[in-house]
């Protein structure tokens, strides 16, 4: 086996960290009779040689030798193997028309894998299902003859007698309509066939619906949705033929690991995993099905309204995280949904509500119909199960006390005193205090305490630092200033520039009060640290309120070639207003910066200084920036709102923004998109 593997020059090849000399001993241990050597291989494979399903020339060279690993019927990994070689062309037939820098060869797989194409219909047929389940998209992905395909697929939806492996076959159908438009009018039919057959398993016509949808979007007819709610009910009442189909996760770090890693970073990964696991056969049919009704937001609230009420706690949970993503990306009256994946905060499986709780956070800027149900939830318990031994019980309260914080609820604040005082997972609870201003006798204290306890001496600690800083100004307790200017001069001296800028912005949010640590932030001014410099400058004009100190700093950052240096600038000169019009030239300047967001923040400040005067030209840079890039939206639109009746000729614009049904701003997440919202309405209505 492997024979030429040592022939090929694999140092002249890169992967995603450097030269791909390592690549034959991946291969090797890919066969190793040690466990977990294949798996830290397999690993290291997708992490370096299929980096983010990156496809370069020693991702291409070691498709032979992974066909001949998957062919041997002794090897230890076949399905992971056969999994890995679909993932690797369907990326490679997806991009492969595309034009790309030598680094990628995407059509030199696309040309292996089709080679080989006769391989999958083999593994498709293989006696181990799990192979066979792993091999089956690929028949509707690498077989080029639609005939051959056609056949095969619907030989193989006869004979195979797994649901799992029927529903995916009925989806490689869809694929291969898809890629190849010759077959599409046939498949379409056998579509319609199997999902009018009433002798068939309603799963198998619930993808065969779904498939059609996926194929032809702008064909989907109102009765799409009732039968696809109709073929999921008689999936429920034949339950038991529906067993709940879990990914297992991912092992946990070891605790000395762990304790090396910020918990910051653990809980991250612990949600990847999370996101990346399926409970259910039809999940992915279901996802697919969301993704082709796109805009129709009542068809899919209706949908993920039977979803949640199904029996199943696993289709339930999945039904959950679709619901967020239906929410964090689309527009639309959600009260309904909100209120649906409230509810499943009664249920008894502490994962599901663990998982609800965490969409309600999320979503909290429209989750206010779900407080009464989140309160009562919480108050279920005591304080003290924010530390409670059962990881997913603690993990469903903690979420739960989160979302409620987040809605700016005291009744949230005992728990997070508790877990402020208990020390277990009080990083989780720092981070919503600031939703809690009426709290913040009883929470700075605590604040502080933690605060004071920061070893400056340590690297990676910014994230938690910078967390405390954040809260504290937030909850905007003056007690709290001693502490934070501590903080910034120990943060310079151990050179934590993260912390450092933390510190700085806080100090800045609380203004005057904050004075005495003038001398200090003062000192920054001229830091060699460009994030340290800018912040600071900031914190000087946001403390001082000194017109005569700052200018001399804001001229200097004005002509940079730092981005953000030179927003700042502007957006200072803009809060000091018409006593800087001799500024106004250097201002200007800045509306014919190549970077967009200079334009934007160039442009606001301009009306702030000039007035009406400068009107249009504030105008038209807004909306072509806006048009250029729409991130800007956010601080566009809070521009047009401080124009007044000067920004009637927005108004276009402004009308067409309200009628998008996706989500925009900033980062088009949900508290941008309801904020840019809100003020547009605001805008039109006072305008119009």
């Amino acid at each position: 086996m492997f024979e030429g593997l040592h022939d090929i020059d694999w140092a002249s090849m890169e992967h995603a960290y450097g030269p791909a000399h390592e690549v034959p001993e991946l291969l090797l241990a890919l066969r190793s009779t040690d466990r977990e050597e294949r798996h830290k291989a397999l690993s290291r494979f997708y992490s370096a040689v299929h980096h983010q399903g990156m496809v370069v020339p020693c991702t291409t060279a070691s498709l032979p030798f992974l066909f001949e690993l998957a062919g041997d019927p002794t090897a230890p990994e076949r399905t992971a193997i056969v999994e890995l070689l679909v993932s690797i062309g369907r990326v490679a037939v997806e991009e492969c028309e595309e034009e790309y820098a030598d680094l990628v060869d995407f059509a030199g797989a696309a040309t292996v894998v089709r080679e080989r194409a006769e391989t999958f219909v083999a593994f498709a047929a293989d006696a181990d299902r799990h192979v066979r389940r792993a091999a089956i998209p690929g028949l509707g992905l690498f077989l080029d003859d639609a005939d051959r395909a056609g056949a095969v697929l619907r030989n193989r939806l006869s004979a195979e007698a797994g649901l799992v492996e029927r529903l995916l076959i009925v989806e490689a159908m869809g694929t291969l309509a898809l890629r190849l438009p010759t077959s599409a009018n046939e498949v379409m039919a056998r579509l319609a066939g199997l999902a009018a057959d009433a002798t068939l398993d309603p799963g198998i016509r619930l993808a065969a619906v779904v498939q059609q949808a996926r194929c032809a979007p702008e064909q989907i007819g109102e009765d799409a949705v009732p039968t696809t709610i109709g073929l999921l009910r008689q999936m429920a009442h034949g339950a038991a033929g529906y067993p709940a189909w879990r990914n297992a996760p991912r092992q946990a770090p070891s605790a000395g690991s762990a304790n090396r890693v910020p918990p910051q970073i653990v809980a991250a990964f612990e949600d990847l995993d999370r996101q990346g696991r399926v409970h259910a056969p039809t999940t992915d049919l279901l996802r697919t099905f969301h993704e082709a009704l796109a805009t129709r937001v009542p068809q899919r609230t209706a949908l993920l309204t039977e979803q949640l009420a199904s029996p199943d706690p696993g289709s339930r949970l999945d039904a959950i995280r679709m619901s967020q993503k239906l929410m964090t990306s689309w527009r639309g009256d959600h009260t309904w949904l909100i209120t649906q994946v409230a509810r499943q905060l009664r249920t008894g499986d502490h994962e599901v509500a663990a998982e609800a709780a965490a969409v309600l956070e999320t979503c909290h800027p429209i989750a206010e119909p779900a407080c009464e149900l989140l309160a009562a939830y919480v108050a279920a318990y005591a304080p003290d199960l924010w530390s409670a031994p059962q990881q997913q019980l603690r993990r469903a309260y903690q979420n739960a006390v989160r979302a409620l914080a987040r809605l700016g609820d005291v009744r949230a604040v005992p728990s997070l005193l508790a877990a402020l005082d208990c020390g277990v997972d009080d990083w989780r609870a720092v981070e919503v205090t600031g939703a809690l201003p009426e709290a913040s006798q009883e929470l700075v204290p605590r604040l502080c305490d933690h605060v004071r306890r920061i070893d400056h001496a340590q690297q990676r600690l910014g994230m938690s630092a910078g967390s405390l800083m954040s809260a504290l100004a937030a909850l905007d307790d003056q007690t709290a200033l001693p502490v934070i200017t501590d903080t910034l001069v120990a943060a310079v001296r151990h050179e934590q520039w993260s912390t450092t800028c933390s510190a700085l912005k806080a100090l800045a949010a609380f203004g005057p009060a904050a004075a005495p640590a003038l001398p200090a932030i003062r000192s920054l001014t001229a830091a060699s640290d460009a994030h340290v410099r800018h912040a600071a400058v900031g914190a000087v004009w946001a403390v001082s309120g000194d017109q005569e100190e700052v200018m001399p700093l804001l001229h200097d950052l004005l002509g940079s070639g730092v981005f953000f240096w030179k927003t700042l600038a502007a957006d200072v000169l803009g809060e000091i207003g018409p006593p800087v019009t001799a500024a106004l030239p250097r201002v200007r300047e800045l509306l014919t910066d190549n970077y967009e967001w200079v334009r934007v923040h160039g442009a606001a400040a301009l009306w702030e200084i000039g007035g009406e005067a400068e009107a249009r030209v504030v105008l038209d840079t807004l909306l072509q920036a806006w048009e250029q890039n729409p991130a800007t939206a956010n601080h566009v639109v809070a521009c047009l709102d401080r124009m007044g009746p000067a920004a009637a000729p927005a108004l276009p614009r402004l009308r067409s923004e309200l009628t998008r049904p996706q989500r925009g701003g900033r980062f088009a997440s949900i508290d941008n998109d309801e904020e840019l919202q809100r003020i547009s309405r605001a805008i039109v209505k006072r305008l119009a």
